[in-house]
């Protein structure tokens, strides 16, 4: 009988996930420039100056500050749109956790609303609603591969006076309507972290077409000479290499995406976030499927262990903020029962394999399959 791994069987991936950061030689030539040269640990050394001219003409945007990280890119660009007390942030129930917080740092109230269940993105019409007299801005992430339909936010957020800041750390390079994300906003914020498709290990950028706004922004960075939460000049270097793949990479996973989602069309219970007939070109950090227990017949935590075992980098959603914390720290501007069912059924799919062959996606689908046809004798040894 063809087990599961969970069940001892062979595992379809017995080497694992594939690695990241990839081992790129450009990283290596990277790396050892530094040594040779002795600029790896210098303050300045051209690299950051660098990045910022690479990425202004990738995102065709005028103004790019790179700093120490993803999270604080946030917190920068809500300073620098001058949100605090008193001001209200409208935010996707269902997002990462650390935009919540971001909110909260710099005194203002978040607003929790619905997202697109199809998509698990922002809910324009749930943005719409729950605007009140003291909303200042909007934090728009793209989620799993899928986006904001940011046109129509941006549109609504010129007629209600509103501000966008546009969080495009798990969609970095994707395009909507002919422009990159990260773009559209007041502010866009892209992250370098350890696991992201740029990766430094550490690391973010804040975007803006507005000098006023780029200038707060230099201000909030700069105390007594020194940058507050910089970027090394190290860690600049490594991502320009990396851009330079990003466009041809996010087109191979995009095609990958597609042809999975081609073979697991018939599967009850596990549907991809994203359609396979998306337009423009979408960017997948995480890949999300939303999960039913009942049609799948494993409960989710069982299938995540079942998959890893498998080999393959799944893991759950974001837990929503409602229920992560307390009502004194948010108003809700919306019913949030799509958030809450992306949050009990979410299995993300980490991005390296889609970045392998035809017979890591055949794999995957073949794992999937395996563990729905061994579904009930998983339940009778897993759970008893």
């Amino acid at each position: 009988m063809n087990l599961p791994a969970i069940l001892g069987g062979a595992a379809l991936r017995p080497q694992g996930p594939p690695p990241w950061p990839a081992p790129d030689p450009e990283i290596r030539d990277v790396l050892e420039r530094a040594h040779r040269d002795g600029w790896w640990g210098k303050y300045l050394a051209g690299q950051t100056e660098h990045l910022e001219t690479r990425l202004r003409e990738f995102f065709t945007i005028p103004h790019v500050l790179p700093c120490g990280s993803g999270n604080y890119a946030v917190e920068l660009g809500l300073r620098a749109l001058q949100i605090g007390p008193g001001d209200e942030v409208i935010l996707a129930d269902y997002d990462y956790p650390g935009n919540f917080l971001s909110i909260h740092a710099v005194g203002a109230t978040p607003v929790l609303v619905e997202i697109d269940p199809r998509t698990w993105n922002l809910s324009i019409p749930a943005v719409r609603a729950a605007i009140g007299p003291t909303t200042k801005a909007i934090l728009a992430s793209h989620l799993h591969g899928g986006r904001v339909a940011l046109r129509e936010l941006t549109t609504l957020a010129r007629e209600k006076g509103l501000l966008v800041l546009e969080d495009a750390a798990q969609a970095t390079g994707a395009c909507i309507d002919g422009c990159r994300a990260g773009t559209w906003g007041d502010v866009g914020v892209l992250s370098f972290g350890g696991s992201k498709l740029l990766s430094a290990g550490r690391g973010g950028a804040l975007l803006t077409a507005d000098a006023a706004v780029a200038q707060r922004a230099r201000n909030h960075l700069m105390r007594a000479g020194n940058i507050v939460c910089p970027m090394s000049e190290l860690q600049a270097a490594l991502i320009v290499p990396q851009l330079e793949k990003l466009a041809e990479r996010n087109a191979l996973r995009w095609r990958n995406v597609q042809a999975l989602c081609a073979v697991l069309g018939d599967i009850p219970g596990l549907r991809p976030v994203v359609a396979a007939d998306e337009e423009g070109l979408p960017a997948f950090y995480k890949l999300g499927f939303q999960l039913d227990e009942e049609r799948f017949a494993l409960p989710r935590g069982l299938f995540l262990a079942a998959m890893q075992a498998e080999g393959f980098a799944v893991d759950e959603g974001f837990a929503v903020a409602h229920r992560a914390r307390s009502p004194k720290r948010y108003r809700q501007g919306s019913p949030l029962a799509e958030a809450s069912r992306a949050h009990a059924g979410c299995v993300q799919l980490h991005h390296p394999i889609l970045l392998e062959g035809e017979e890591a996606i055949s794999q995957l689908a073949q794992a999937i399959r395996r563990l729905q046809a061994h579904a009930a004798l998983i339940r009778a040894k897993m759970v008893g």
